[in-house]
């Protein structure tokens, strides 16, 4: 048995990257959790080494994938089956690349450089198993504006991020955009837009996997983002079914789904609001604003039923208020345990990271902002943050114990 759980937790890395094979080694050092094991070796040149070493997961740097790499790499992912979870690193990948390499099942793909941290949870993940959570759904957040202006979509893009490099729910993470008018979310961050629904609005039954990935804007975080180009003067309602096809398909794929919802009330906005698993309302501190984010609880009451409990985040908060303003006690008065928290007002680190096209987290880590919207979306991580520290691996090393 014991012998067992040592090749469970053993990880293979077939790489020739000198640079990636030293950092790589250093991550795993410091952990009794996890075993490394490496093979200098182009993949090209592998002849039953990756499957002599009896591993629990195995990385496979293609360095610049070219179709002789991809087919090495498919007849190793035959050879190990479904048994052995395969993680694959490399430089860079067009759209045609890239599906190649989903269809081949592998149970991560990362583009160098990759972070250690990011390699670690995947290794984590791999380790684990495929476990999304409980009932096996993806876990839905969505965001909806009280009013416009309120930064409804810096708030989902970086609560996406912390989804995404959470050390505790780290996983796949999408962000949809269905603000089809007006969306931003890909130029928040500098990504090119990639869905028109107008080709797939008539042909739903062409939505599979392969078409999803080309459709999907891809962040160099691994962070996948859903959005079509603006269309300013068309306002357009898209068929209910058309949405809900679309998100059930990202919802197979992903663990986390982050979506950007527009202020508008659409006919899908209800189905939208009853497959999340958490709704958002993001207001300001204004009266106006206030008014209109208690008017669209009392609607989503109404319409959609109270069994879906939306919470309110007020961006650009000041607790105490301005001079005679609306304080902090009047929110909680007015929202009670509806009232999820508040975002500190950082004007110039947000406009310099919109500006950037980067996420709020690459300009300053230890924002207020960021640290107040973890507090919302990660209370459990920011209550260990208070605490004693604890590290990645020692966390990992936990996992492992209780998966198995």
């Amino acid at each position: 048995m014991a012998d067992e759980k040592e090749n469970n937790n053993r990880i293979v890395l077939v790489s020739t990257d000198r640079d990636f094979l030293a950092t790589t080694r250093t991550a795993f050092s410091v952990s009794d959790a996890i075993q490394l094991l490496t093979i200098e070796k182009p993949v090209t040149e592998l002849h039953g080494e990756v499957q002599d070493a009896d591993a629990g997961a195995v990385i496979i740097d293609l360095d610049e994938p070219d179709l002789e790499r991809l087919e090495a790499l498919q007849r190793i992912t035959r050879r190990l089956t479904d048994r052995v979870p395969v993680i694959v690193v490399a430089k860079g990948c067009d759209a045609a690349m890239v599906r190649i390499i989903v269809q081949l099942h592998v149970a991560d793909f990362l583009v160098k450089p990759v972070t250690t941290a990011d390699l670690v949870r995947s290794c984590i993940r791999a380790l684990k198993g495929v476990e999304k959570n409980d009932s096996g759904e993806a876990y839905i957040s969505a965001f909806m504006p009280a009013a416009g202006g309120v930064g409804n979509t810096t708030l989902a893009l970086q609560t996406a991020f912390l989804l995404h490099r959470s050390a505790t729910r780290a996983a796949s993470t999408c962000v949809v955009d269905l603000n089809f008018q007006n969306g931003s979310c890909a130029e928040y961050l500098d990504l090119e837009t990639r869905f028109d629904i107008t080709e797939v609005e008539n042909q739903v039954e062409r939505l599979d996997r392969q078409l999803l990935d080309a459709l999907l804007s891809k962040h160099e975080s691994g962070l996948a983002v859903l959005a079509a180009p603006n269309m300013p003067t068309e306002m357009r309602s898209f068929d209910t079914d058309v949405v809900v096809k679309v998100l059930d398909l990202v919802s197979a794929y992903f663990d986390n789904v982050v979506i950007d919802l527009p202020r508008t009330w659409f006919p899908w906005t209800e189905t939208v609001l009853r497959g999340s698993n958490h709704v958002y309302i993001t207001a300001e501190q204004t009266v106006p604003c206030l008014r209109h984010a208690q008017r669209l609880i009392n609607s989503i009451e109404t319409e959609v039923g109270k069994d879906i409990r939306p919470r309110v985040i007020i961006n650009r908060y000041l607790p105490s208020g301005m001079d005679g303003g609306i304080r902090a006690a009047d929110i909680e008065e007015l929202f009670g345990d509806r009232f999820a928290g508040g975002i500190s007002n950082n004007y110039k680190l947000v406009r310099e990271a919109v500006d950037r096209g980067i996420p709020l987290h690459e300009v300053d880590p230890n924002a207020n902002v960021v640290r107040d919207l973890k507090r919302i979306i990660l209370p459990e991580e920011m209550q260990l943050e208070s605490g004693r520290k604890r590290s990645l691996f020692g966390l990992g090393k936990g996992i492992l114990k209780k998966a198995g």
